[in-house]
């Protein structure tokens, strides 16, 4: 596919980061699950986890992250409110975006949401790039996820045990068409629908209603249908598909793989991580791994990223690259040109052309 050529640079303005003060650490996840805590801080990658207070929802956390990206931006500027967080929400069948619009006072904005799971932060900006450049009546769009998932966990149910990191948090960011700094490239998602009812919550749909039954064994928590099913389907894709749409988000931005200074992606299982920097030949120091948040649905991607600046590890005109996967199963990343256009090194015209600034919120 080429290169998109545009006419004026998407930049990503600022961005906010929300983490609760309650935490989960690996020798509380131990003693829930009978694992050991060596196993789960060596093999899972958790230290510890972010968990929100029981008075703490996922739109309270939704709003804050929001009112920190907006620092110093009227929200009376927002065109477009996308969530993209989880669809474990404060209610049932309920539009969260709406509840956000008017908690941030964002009067002007329409609010709608989408959702690819934990792959969902990369999509969120290939739809909302594409809004600004089809639509010349938006400049402005917010960005906002968050979740609560680690209600969802049954930490009896060792077939989850893959989604024992699961932590609680919040990030949003906005976009601008127009704005020359931290500008957004090229996007790609890879989308295998094999996957598509291996993980969920049982009950609480059209399929299977509530009963005193299901509550008693559990079933409104999250369930794999045959983990060693999963396990063997997956395993052999997982890491070719984090490769696939790497390399072709960064040749959409008219880059390849060897001008990646930084990369942000999903908190995982620490040997996959490795595997996948090894796999594009980068050094460890060329990313962060979230050991000290676990994953945070689709916000792992922002936080990596808050992560990367708080280390030093961001300069002018580096590829940033942000990456995630989502069961059912997605995958996805989106490339970013950090930094100035006099300190972008490596750009081969398209849409690498603009680069950009350095301004983000701090926690």
């Amino acid at each position: 596919m080429s290169v998109t050529s545009t006419h004026e640079p998407i930049g990503l303005v600022n961005y906010g980061i929300y983490l609760p003060d309650n935490y989960l650490t690996a020798e509380d996840i131990s003693r829930l699950t009978g694992i050991p805590a060596e196993i789960v801080e060596k093999k899972m990658g958790i230290e510890k986890k972010h968990r929100a207070g029981t008075d703490e929802h996922v739109s309270d956390m939704a709003v804050e992250a929001a009112r920190r990206a907006l620092n110093g931006i009227d929200p009376e500027e927002i065109d477009a409110i996308i969530y993209f967080g989880s669809e474990y929400k404060d209610y049932y069948v309920w539009s969260i975006a709406t509840h956000i619009q008017e908690r941030i006072k964002a009067k002007n904005a329409f609010a709608f949401e989408i959702m690819s799971l934990c792959a969902s932060f990369a999509v969120a900006v290939k739809v909302a790039k594409d809004m600004l450049l089809a639509d010349r009546e938006l400049n402005t769009i917010l960005l906002v996820m968050a979740t609560k998932e680690g209600d969802l966990i049954n930490y009896e149910n060792l077939s989850t045990r893959f989604m024992f990191n699961f932590g609680d948090g919040a990030a949003a960011c906005i976009l601008r068409r127009g704005h020359a700094k931290n500008q957004v490239l090229g996007s790609a998602i890879l989308t295998d629908g094999r996957f598509s009812l291996d993980v969920y919550v049982p009950v609480g749909g059209s399929r299977i209603r509530p009963t005193m039954e299901t509550v008693r064994k559990k079933m409104y928590l999250l369930d794999v249908r045959d983990i060693e099913d999963m396990k063997k389907n997956l395993d052999p894709v997982s890491l070719p598909n984090f490769l696939k749409v790497i390399t072709k988000a960064c040749e959409r931005s008219g880059c390849t793989t060897k001008d990646i200074a930084f990369l942000g992606i999903t908190h995982m299982k620490p040997s996959m991580h490795q595997a996948i920097l090894k796999a594009l030949g980068l050094p460890e120091e060329r990313s962060v791994y979230l050991k000290n948040h676990g994953h945070i649905q689709a916000g792992d991607q922002l936080i990596a990223l808050w992560e990367a600046e708080q280390k030093g590890l961001l300069k002018d005109g580096d590829l940033v690259v942000l990456s995630g996967a989502g069961t059912g199963y997605t995958w996805s990343a989106t490339c970013l040109r950090w930094g100035t256009a006099g300190g972008a090194a490596g750009a081969k015209g398209g849409e690498d052309q603009w680069a950009s600034s350095h301004y983000s919120d701090r926690y």
